[in-house]
């Protein structure tokens, strides 16, 4: 395919058009293309897979905002005077049709062979809509089924004819050419003597305004086509006209080759930045804009792993806008970045403001490459985040993140007549990754990436964050969207996942204890022991005594947080008999109960969640209820309780985990079974103990001769 832009369409020029089209095909494709947007480039994808001939007509467009209102005079002109050069080509077909909302599903073959088979001189697009003189409607010609009225969006015809038609043009730049068009149509005498109709049936032409539920993918094995279902015909120009134009943006996803089920994402690949032709210090600059616009659970954990990204440090600058100060990761990393800018609650700016703050950071850098927006729910798991955005080479792109084990995600894939979350067909499938590339899609949110490039020609407007009643993610898209730069998902990679921020009880001491049901991946990586699952993968568990089994299953950090719980709460029992409702000690502790900090309903959920399936694996064939109505952590010291009688625990069978260090926090301590003479002294911090609490495992506690030694105990199956 080759492509001519036309930036003065001289006598020259025009000359040079009827030498190229002398050698072409039959099939001549017109379009005017003004700038290269990405639907402009999207268009001539889809015409260089079917090798046409396109003529692209470029200069500054004067023709009115068509999308909105009247206009696309200039159109006609350009047409008129490429028309000039081509009046006695009588055996050239030339189709002229729009570019930026418009691509091709079928081959110039197809389409001469149906235009051919309308046995008519020249075809317009046809639509069920009047636009844009609603008066005009009754002086068309009726008709049985189809389509009734003209669309200026695609013409086709033999050229002769199509130069009479634009030949007439005397009118003005932003005076409307569909109109213009229409009045030739309904007049019978030009009707009948330039031999025109419409293309009621789609046979070439899908209109898409007012066609939406008409419309539907057939997948093939080589290419996806556009079937009509109320006329069974495959249609070779879509247009995505009037409001589709995030239908066809849809539909573009996959026509002609871009996605099918056989071969996956064909341009995925396709002007890629290479990574492995850089050297680190020629790396695009980024800009890292971080929004922490509500209390977040986990949120050390997320600097941490925004620090561990695979990226150089050197080239990142940092922009964070916070509801809480910071202040112990900006002191600990302020110089780790090329810059590090902190925008507290005392700047009192809106989401909105501190975003658009942000993104002018880059805007007015030059030497800024891009723009990486990340919300605090983020948790980014690939390191090599960073490095696959800036590969695919997009001006928006986000990287798929979803909440764990839900369908919710940071995009849509349609949107209601609202402008709100409507679920498009492919949505699941995207997000579950079995349809796996990079997808056009109307709104994202949480995390994307933008060019420096764009923030400083197609957006360069500022402000793209506030709009109306928006909020500050969806007016981005809208203003993006209105200046039609695509916006991209990607879920080629695994990059990580949503954080739940609704039900956050900042109440506690250690609030990310009590997300074990909002945020239960997070709640696992920072809580339990990173040698958990070789218990099963590796049998890595130990038997002491017998019948005591001893494995990992809390995180030094688990540790640490429930004891500080208990002792910020700080009403220890003082070994009394009986403190609070069916929680009666026959051989009291020095204790609190989860109970009284309100953990219960969680701590119970970490025992079935666990401890049952331990048990399952040592007990084998019995099979628990994970329940216990005794939870608590004890607290061993020389003054107040140093140790335990001989006892046996209410409990089918119990766990006893160690919350600090033997010979670092305490001295002393441990636990003696009588029947078997077995004594366990070396306790290991995040290790339990699991043991028969009736009948055969009586025990006491050894005495803690120094510090202060602390245990979470649970009777469990009483």
């Amino acid at each position: 395919a080759r492509t001519f832009l036309i930036r003065a369409p001289s006598h020259l020029v025009l000359q040079n058009m009827r030498e190229q089209v002398k050698t072409s095909s039959k099939l001549l494709v017109l379009t005017v293309a003004t700038e290269e947007t990405d639907g402009f480039l999207r268009f001539m994808r889809s015409a260089d897979y079917f090798n046409y001939t396109v003529l692209g007509m470029g200069e500054a467009w004067k023709g009115g905002d068509v999308g909105r209102s009247i206009g696309g005079g200039q159109k006609v002109r350009l047409l008129k005077n490429a028309m000039e050069a081509l009046a006695d080509q009588e055996d050239l077909v030339v189709l002229s049709v729009d570019s930026y909302d418009l691509i091709f599903a079928g081959g110039p073959e197809e389409i001469l062979r149906k235009f051919q088979q309308a046995n008519h001189k020249v075809l317009f697009a046809a639509e069920g809509l009047v636009w844009p003189d609603k008066q005009l409607a009754d002086k068309y010609p009726l008709v049985r089924t189809g389509k009734r009225y003209l669309n200026s969006g695609g013409i086709i015809g033999y050229a002769p004819y199509i130069n009479r038609i634009v030949s007439q043009w005397n009118l003005h730049d932003n005076d409307d050419d569909q109109l213009f068009y229409t009045k030739i149509y309904l007049d019978p005498l030009q009707r009948e003597s330039l031999n025109m109709t419409l293309d009621h049936k789609c046979q070439i032409f899908q209109n898409l305004n007012g066609a939406v539920d008409e419309v539907l993918l057939k997948f093939g094995t080589d290419r996806v086509r556009v079937r009509n279902t109320a006329y069974d015909s495959l249609p070779v120009v879509v247009h995505g006209n009037g409001n589709t134009k995030m239908y066809l943006n849809y539909l573009a996803n996959y026509v002609p080759n871009a996605w099918n089920y056989e071969h996956g994402c064909s341009h995925c690949d396709d002007d890629v930045v290479d990574f492995s032709q850089l050297k680190v210090g020629e790396y695009p600059n980024v800009l890292v804009g971080v929004f922490i616009e509500q209390p977040t659970p986990f949120l050390p954990e997320f600097f941490q792993r925004l620090l561990t990204l695979d990226y150089p440090k050197d080239k990142l600058k940092l922009f964070v806008h916070n509801n809480k100060h910071i202040q112990r990761f900006w002191e600990e990393n302020r110089n780790v970045f090329n810059s590090f800018k902190v925008v507290g609650p005392e700047e009192n700016l809106s989401q909105g403001e501190a975003r658009n703050m942000a993104m002018d950071l880059c805007r007015q850098d030059a030497t800024c490459d891009y723009y990486f927006s990340i919300d605090s729910d983020v948790m980014l798991t690939n390191r090599q985040t960073l490095k696959l955005l800036i590969e695919q080479n997009r001006k928006i792109i986000g990287p798929l993140v979803t909440r764990h084990g839900k369908l919710w995600s940071n995009f849509w894939g349609a949107l209601s007549l609202d402008g709100y979350y409507a679920r498009s067909e492919d949505y699941v499938d995207i997000v579950q990754r079995k349809r796996v590339g990079v997808w056009n899609i109307p709104y994202m949110a949480h995390v994307y990436l933008v060019k420096g490039s764009a923030l400083r020609n197609e957006l360069k407007e500022r402000n793209y964050f506030v709009l109306e009643k928006l909020d500050p993610d969806m007016a981005l898209c809208r203003n993006a969207r209105e200046m039609g730069v695509f916006m991209y998902i990607t879920n080629r990679h695994e990059f990580g996942r949503l954080i739940s921020t609704a039900n956050y009880n900042i109440s506690h001491y250690n609030n990310d204890l009590w997300q074990i049901f909002e945020n239960p991946v997070d709640w696992k990586e920072k809580y339990i022991h990173s040698n958990y699952t070789r218990i099963f993968t590796e049998n890595y568990l130990e038997q002491p005594c017998p019948d005591v089994f001893w494995f990992p299953v809390f995180s030094e950090k688990a540790c640490d947080e429930l004891v500080e719980e208990m002792e910020h709460y700080g009403s220890w029992s003082g070994g009394k008999h009986q403190r609070i409702a069916g929680g009666y000690e026959t051989v009291p502790t020095d204790d609190i109960h989860m109970k009284q900090i309100g953990f219960e309903k969680e701590w119970l959920h970490f025992i079935r969640e666990f401890i049952s399936p331990v048990t399952l694996k040592v007990f084998s064939g019995y099979y628990t209820k994970g329940y216990a109505i005794m939870n608590f952590v004890v607290k061993y010291t020389p003054e107040r309780q140093a140790y335990l009688r001989p006892h046996h625990d209410s409990s089918t069978f119990t766990i006893n985990i160690a919350l600090n260090n033997k010979g670092i926090d305490f001295q002393g301590g441990g636990c003696r079974f009588h029947r078997y003479n077995c004594t366990i002294e070396s306790p290991r911090k995040g290790w339990s103990f699991m043991h028969p609490g009736r009948l055969t495992h009586l025990h006491e506690g050894l005495p803690t001769t120094g510090g202060t030694r602390y245990i979470a105990v649970s009777f469990i199956d009483p």
